[in-house]
């Protein structure tokens, strides 16, 4: 840590944006290929997943995402399963920052993922993809039943970390997660991609 901060004892390290690098120039990696590859217009399906807010309910863990999937299926005659679909979507959407996954295995500091995910997801990051070698746990949306920016996010991780707020430390994307942390007295470092080569000398590491 550089001279006059505290070192933290726990790091809740966002997943999307930071940890996984789905978004690329403004795209989404999900997307890139959807029309091509199901023959189904990625658009209508933002539209109906999305932007309708029918995804609220999942991501909190109000509803099911095979479910939603399903009635997406139905209304616009998707020749696939909710779960084939699903698996899909979930290797689509995966794409690891192998720069900061190497900060994470070198960190000392005891971590945790701290993500706006729904359930299935959730699990697919922690049991498919190895974050559960990586992390102590996984706090996630879709199980907590809250999610960021929202004060219950944070304190549920104080709880489970027995440790007061200025001893965490957020690394997340979004500004309106940062300045949530900063509302409870965490730490928090805003990652983007003009800020990230500064992340390692705030944790003690060598690039």
């Amino acid at each position: 840590m550089r001279p006059g901060l505290m070192r933290p004892g726990l790091i809740a390290w966002d997943f999307d944006g930071v940890l996984n690098r789905n978004y690329k120039g403004g795209d989404r990696a999900w997307d890139r290929s959807f029309e091509a590859d199901l023959g189904v217009s990625a658009k209508d399906f933002d539209q109906f997943m999305f932007r309708s807010g029918r995804f609220n309910d999942v991501l909190v863990g109000k509803r099911d995402v095979l479910d939603l999937l399903g009635q997406w299926i139905a209304e616009f005659k998707v020749p696939y399963t909710a779960s084939a679909v699903l698996d899909y979507w979930l290797a689509k959407d995966t794409d690891g920052d192998a720069e900061v996954l190497n900060w994470v295995d070198t960190c000392t500091i005891r971590s945790v993922i701290a993500t706006n995910n729904e359930a299935r997801r959730s699990a697919y990051i922690w049991d498919h993809l190895g974050y559960r070698a990586r992390m102590a746990q996984i706090f996630a949306a879709g199980s907590m039943g809250v999610r960021k920016p929202d004060a219950e996010f944070y304190s549920q991780i104080e709880d489970w970390a027995g440790l007061p707020p200025e001893q965490i430390l957020l690394v997340d994307d979004a500004e309106a997660n940062i300045a949530a942390a900063h509302r409870r007295g965490w730490m928090a470092f805003h990652f983007t991609d003009t800020s990230r080569h500064r992340l390692p000398g705030l944790l003690g590491i060598a690039r």
